[in-house]
């Protein structure tokens, strides 16, 4: 159990998770005569069991605000999904419940954590609360994948038993094992479509469809293609981020990976992350068909011709990227975020810097760094952000200067050409951040989730809910889940 958690034995990992399944975690809490004192102490975190690298940008929305209240979720002990829930009006937390059981975590034998299976969440118009979860690609148990190869994990699909009610949850068959990097999106007609790569790296991007409030789902659709190349030992393959665009459409940046085979690519490591150039496509899922950003016609599955030819924003060259999300302004016109920097692949690095693109309805501008006040060798920054007009726009920024881990706003007024460092959100000696994107229809005091990593600790990680007004707090005995 020292490789997979090296900070508990595997009865301490279960103990608490079985707490946690049972137990509602609100901060209606009951103290004993010696914890009095720690009841009514507030911290900005509102719970300390986020495991490994419990939240990202790609897997999305990771949290929803509904009715005044804000729905957040997470990876949690043995990786699977937890959710919790923030009253605005009422000032209270619920939760963190778990949602689901993933088939990730649970193996002794593995050294890591695998980290591919935290979830995604949506919320149906009845009120039902969805989340997405658990897959990394699949396993040979599951039967063979048709539309790529598979790696470990199982991609699972949990509601919520009660609208608006994360205490209990039900697992629906309704998704193939083979998912990963799920990305939901509801349309204003109650449709709900989820993204994601059918396997692991070397498979197609797909849909799926339910118009039944997310009951059931239609076979899964490829959109992006993977093949083998002929010019050298690699395959094309992609990585995407989809949003909801005007009306019917729906909006996808992604990027070109470059998936090496064994004993090719630089210096013969075989498979890295080496991922290039940016490109951008619209989905109209009421005619169902696809086009660029020129509103010509574009042919799915997207092969890497296809792409270069009819998608392309930006070449990065030797550059690598790491793919960010795309938003429209008021003339529907796209901004893209996209990390780009030096061999991201290779054991030090380079600096990974949230770079920025607009279309301005003629061409694609920018694409310089959007922390440019940090120092280039070694800044490392991720976010997402918010379009005010076709040339104002507000990033979430999270990002290292020197010993400390900052989430900062940076403001742009002239369409990228430069940004301003505004307000800072949180700040940490020693931290990096694993921070989401922006959650669905956010609440100012609740933009985005983040979640602590501290360099040199174990894999316990606190996770916070950030907004204008910086964390919203939480009594400690109720956000010291590992403690219980």
């Amino acid at each position: 159990m020292k490789k997979f958690f090296t900070h508990l034995s595997m009865a301490s990992v279960f103990s608490v998770t079985t707490f946690l399944a049972g137990c509602a975690d609100t901060d209606v809490y009951s103290p004993s005569v010696n914890s009095v004192t720690s009841s009514t102490v507030k911290v900005d975190y509102f719970a300390d069991n986020a495991l490994g690298n419990p939240l990202a940008i790609v897997q999305h929305p990771a949290g929803v605000h509904h009715n005044g209240i804000t729905y957040v979720s997470y990876q949690g002990p043995l990786e699977d999904p937890y959710v919790a829930s923030y009253n605005h009006n009422t000032n209270e937390w619920q939760g963190p419940f778990k949602a689901g059981v993933s088939e990730m975590g649970k193996d002794p034998t593995r050294n890591k954590i695998d980290n591919h299976g935290k979830p995604t969440m949506v919320i149906d118009d009845l009120g039902y609360i969805h989340v997405f979860f658990g897959g990394h690609g699949g396993m040979l148990k599951h039967g063979k994948n048709l539309l790529g190869n598979i790696h470990y994990g199982r991609n699972a699909h949990a509601v919520s038993k009660k609208p608006y009610d994360i205490s209990a949850w039900e697992e629906l068959d309704t998704i193939p094992a083979f998912g990963t990097y799920n990305q939901a999106v509801k349309m204003d007609n109650g449709d709900i479509y989820l993204f994601y790569r059918h396997g692991a790296h070397r498979s197609d991007w797909v849909y799926q469809k339910s118009t039944d409030h997310g009951r059931s789902f239609e076979a899964p659709v490829s959109f992006l293609k993977h093949k083998k190349r002929t010019d050298i030992a690699a395959d094309d393959s992609w990585y995407a981020w989809v949003g909801k665009g005007q009306n019917d459409d729906i909006i996808v940046t992604y990027d070109y990976h470059v998936c090496w085979n064994n004993g090719a690519g630089i210096n013969g490591r075989g498979h890295t992350t080496e991922r290039h150039d940016a490109y951008y496509m619209v989905f109209d899922t009421k005619k169902g068909t696809w086009r660029n950003v020129e509103n010509q016609a574009v042919t799915i599955p997207v092969t890497r011709e296809h792409a270069d030819e009819r998608t392309l924003v930006a070449r990065t060259g030797k550059n690598w990227t790491f793919n960010g999300t795309t938003h429209l302004d008021e003339n529907g016109h796209p901004h893209i975020a996209t990390n780009i920097g030096r061999d991201l692949g290779a054991k030090t690095g380079g600096p990974k810097q949230t770079s920025y693109f607009r279309w301005t309805g003629n061409e694609w501008v920018g694409g310089a760094p959007v922390n440019s006040q940090s120092r280039a060798d070694n800044t490392v920054s991720r976010g997402d952000f918010v379009v005010h007009s076709p040339t104002q726009v507000s990033f979430t920024l999270a990002y290292e200067d020197e010993q400390d881990g900052v989430i900062a706003f940076f403001n742009s007024n002239n369409g990228g050409e430069s940004f301003i460092k505004g307000k800072e959100m949180l700040r940490r000696k020693g931290a990096t951040w694993a921070i989401t994107s922006i959650i669905d229809n956010a609440h100012a005091d609740a933009r985005v989730i983040v979640a602590e990593k501290q360099k040199g600790t174990n894999n316990w990680h606190k996770v916070y809910l950030l907004g204008d007004n910086g964390p919203i707090q939480r009594s400690k005995a109720a956000a010291s889940l590992l403690e219980k």
